[in-house]
């Protein structure tokens, strides 16, 4: 792709989306950073990147595709203002900070600003990441193909057409890894608890959880078969999950924490 990205902090997501796009050919030095923390721009500049510690330090002769805001949404309001001329000039701006509503880029960019809003998740440091986006009604096709390029590059992408359902995405696949983790260490220490050393439980915990998770991805067959062919009638898993399936068990959980992480997303919006 042969576009100019300004990538807007460059921290954990930040550096996994710079290394994903260099990986696909996307050339470095078409990639300017900007970060105030100097080992953030030590990596930058190691892929051969252009780092600055501040966006006053970039030519003004300088002007992006596209302006990717990689920071944390509690300080999104006191960072963007900066970046108001590269919109004016037609970049394409996209954020990928939770909760933060597609309407506020508008208020600073002005209202006819093209801006997309993506959620991504962690996985995306290994290229396995879940990347959802919403555009409003001023980005064009070639932009919506400029993001589907870049959020390719670190995962899988998908779109929704109305940002109300941005909400649902990050309590599901934005805040999702960390539910997996812990389900991780709960298993862990039921292995424990049964009298599995701690590193053999933790490996049969991990391996366990990433392969379903890989079967289920490629598998054809639908998820609830595939629950139902590893399930023989009063077996061992039928038993596990006579207690995961109970009126309190995992499908009323993870419906409270989806919901719960969703309302967190509002708020912040």
């Amino acid at each position: 792709m042969s576009k100019s990205i300004l990538l807007v902090g460059c921290g954990n997501m930040g550096q996994a989306m710079l290394g994903g796009w260099i990986e696909t050919n996307v050339k470095p030095n078409d990639i300017f950073v900007v970060d105030p923390v100097s080992k953030n721009l030590d990596a930058a500049r190691m892929k051969g990147c252009r780092a600055f510690s501040s966006p006053l330090l970039i030519e003004e002769t300088y002007q992006p595709d596209v302006v990717v805001l990689a920071v944390k949404p509690q300080v999104m309001e006191d960072v963007i203002p900066t970046y108001r001329r590269y919109a004016e000039k037609g970049a394409l701006i996209l954020s990928i900070a939770a909760g933060t509503r597609i309407s506020l880029f508008e208020q600073y960019f002005g209202a006819d600003t093209a801006v997309i809003r993506t959620m991504p998740n962690t996985p995306a440091a290994i290229r396995k990441g879940m990347l959802v986006s919403c555009a409003n009604s001023h980005v064009s096709d070639e932009q919506r193909e400029i993001c589907d390029t870049l959020m390719n590059a670190i995962g899988v992408a998908a779109w929704v057409d109305d940002e109300i359902h941005m909400d649902a995405v990050t309590g599901l696949s934005g805040s999702g890894p960390a539910y997996v983790f812990h389900m991780i260490e709960a298993m862990t220490a039921a292995g424990i608890a049964e009298g599995l050393p701690e590193e053999l439980a933790v490996t049969l915990a991990k391996v366990t959880v990433a392969g379903a998770g890989e079967l289920a991805l490629q598998s054809d067959i639908d998820i609830a078969q595939l629950r139902k062919n590893v399930t023989s009638p009063n077996g061992t898993t039928a038993a596990g999950l006579d207690v995961l399936m109970g009126q309190d068990g995992l499908n009323s959980l993870m419906t409270k924490t989806v919901a719960a992480a969703a309302k967190r997303s509002r708020e912040l919006g």
